[in-house]
């Protein structure tokens, strides 16, 4: 891709005094790995899209369904009853066609997560449920990969980045999931729309960061509850 057509295409990202060219060739050089094209994945994928990520791989065993599009924005009526990984691919052909775009129709579990997560720069875990984010954690802290963690309920929120630079892990914070696999998720208790979408957008912010060496905190939980429009962060 010329200089010129960089330019013209990311100029808004590269008038930023701390990004500039050389933040968005790293951004272009960058190869991150999103767990999930969800609610969390949905805003993650289409932000690390637009700003230019040159290797976008995307995990995903599910089909879309009509209930998953109050907030899973990438997918619409059209891609219902085919695969998010396939309606994910052809959302970010028609944002952005120089995106190198991998996608995984599979169910990320023991057998498979380390040759996943080890052909990636950042992981991204937007998944659902407590085996699969203790099992991504767990890969990338043996592999010494960062991870960008998030999780949503109802109206609450959570986002972190672990394993980056001798931080913390997932671990650290809750040393073991919950005992109960029964307990509620999105799909028994239901999210509003908007929260994925801010916690992602979060979450592909730290991406970006940790891709363009912008300065982070480490070691920090942001909990998010936007019943109450309450930001708070914990240190762990």
């Amino acid at each position: 891709m010329k200089k010129e057509d960089i330019f013209a295409r990311y100029s808004r990202q590269i008038f930023i005094e701390e990004i500039g060219l050389e933040g968005q060739r790293k951004i272009m050089n960058s190869k991150v790995l999103v767990i999930g094209a969800g609610g969390l994945g949905s805003p993650v994928i289409q932000y690390l899209a637009a700003a230019g990520v040159g290797t976008l791989g995307v995990v995903d065993f599910d089909e879309v369904e009509i209930h998953n599009l109050n907030r899973q924005i990438i997918h619409n009526e059209k891609t219902v009853g085919i695969s998010k990984v396939k309606s994910a691919k052809m959302f970010v052909r028609n944002l952005n066609h120089q995106i190198k775009f991998i996608g995984i129709e599979q169910k990320i579990d023991e057998s498979n997560a380390e040759e996943l997560i080890s052909g990636f720069d950042i992981i991204i875990d937007g998944s659902d449920n407590f085996k699969t984010r203790y099992l991504v954690n767990d890969v990338c802290v043996q592999l010494k990969k960062p991870l960008v963690y998030g999780s949503i309920l109802g109206f609450s929120g959570q986002a972190a980045i672990f394993n980056y630079n001798g931080s913390k892990n997932l671990r650290d914070v809750f040393p073991e999931p919950p005992f109960d696999e029964q307990l509620p998720d999105c799909d028994s208790l239901g999210v509003l729309g908007a929260l994925p979408g801010i916690v992602g957008s979060m979450m592909a912010n730290l991406a970006l960061k940790i891709i363009t060496d912008l300065p982070l905190q480490l070691n920090q939980l942001t909990l998010i509850d936007t019943l109450n429009w309450r930001f708070q962060t914990v240190d762990f």
